[in-house]
């Protein structure tokens, strides 16, 4: 895996799904369906890249960031202060807690319908997630760099680039893939 470079195993940026931080959240979820729908790649893909006005990758939208930004009252428990948006299930909170969390802040009190219908014009801009400095890799970095990265980071897809700008995305279970091609050999 050290003689392997990132470049060989990525998704060209030409390949995956991008929407522009102008788009909205309606548009993300049309373009995210039609990328899941393409045959090309084994594993679905379970985000979009978001372009600027300069046409610079500078986010990206999950499904996750979907699903939250459907319960705007979400920023109120996840990032009271302004705080990076960290999953309160991993400091030990029972299920009782959690789902008490959702009655008190009166979580998806609306129909999903209705919580859809309120989200779809939000602006990409404001639903997006922005990639910490960690979450990029070279396109000549070697596989066992960009695993080192997954692993540390506990991220589910890289940005890869040239030269600083964005060339491609290397996602985890690509990783695995190629993981589990080596086992079959």
């Amino acid at each position: 895996m050290k003689d392997k470079k990132v470049k060989e195993i990525m998704i060209a940026l030409s390949d995956y799904a991008t929407v522009s931080e102008e788009d909205t959240l309606a548009s993300v979820i049309r373009t995210l369906k039609k990328a899941r729908e393409d045959k090309k790649y084994t594993h679905k893909h379970r985000a979009v890249l978001v372009y600027d006005k300069n046409k610079k990758i500078v986010g990206k939208v999950s499904i996750r960031c979907i699903l939250q930004s459907l319960e705007p009252k979400y920023c109120h428990i996840q990032n009271p202060n302004g705080h990076e948006n960290i999953g309160l299930s991993r400091f030990g909170f029972s299920d009782d807690f959690l789902n008490s969390m959702v009655k008190n802040f009166c979580l998806w009190d609306e129909s999903l319908e209705e919580l859809v219908k309120h989200a779809s014009a939000l602006k990409v801009k404001n639903i997006m997630y922005t990639p910490s400095n960690g979450e990029y890799v070279d396109e000549e970095a070697s596989v066992a760099e960009a695993v080192h990265q997954f692993i540390l980071g506990c991220h589910q897809s890289l940005l890869v680039t040239k030269d600083k700008k964005v060339t491609g995305v290397l996602r985890l279970v690509d990783m695995f893939e190629l993981v589990s091609e080596a086992l079959e050999k």
